[in-house]
C-alpha cells in the first residue's frame, strides 16, 4: 500500500535456505540493520530448501496501515 513503512510492520517471518547458524544469524543481522528500533515479534528458521532455484531467503511481513479516512483497510 502507497504509504506504509517499516513502522507499520506488526510481525515478520523469516526463512533461510541453511542449516548453518552463522547463515541464519547473517540473515538475522541484516534484518535488524533494516529495521532499526521498530522491534516486531519475529520467527527466524533454517529450511532445506525455498521454492524457486536459487533461493536463499523468504520474507513474509505483516503491516497495518489506516486508509486516509482514518479506518483499518481491509483488502
Amino acid at each position: 500500500m502507497p504509504g506504509a513503512s517499516v513502522d507499520d510492520v506488526l510481525c515478520t517471518r523469516f526463512l533461510v535456505a541453511s542449516s548453518r547458524r552463522q547463515d541464519l544469524v547473517a540473515a538475522w543481522q541484516v534484518v535488524r540493520d533494516s529495521f532499526g528500533d521498530h522491534d516486531v515479534p519475529s520467527a527466524l528458521m533454517g529450511v532445506t530448501v525455498l521454492g524457486y532455484s536459487d533461493q536463499l531467503v523468504e520474507i513474509e511481513a505483516v503491516a497495518a496501515v489506516l486508509d486516509p479516512s482514518g479506518s483499518a483497510d481491509d483488502r
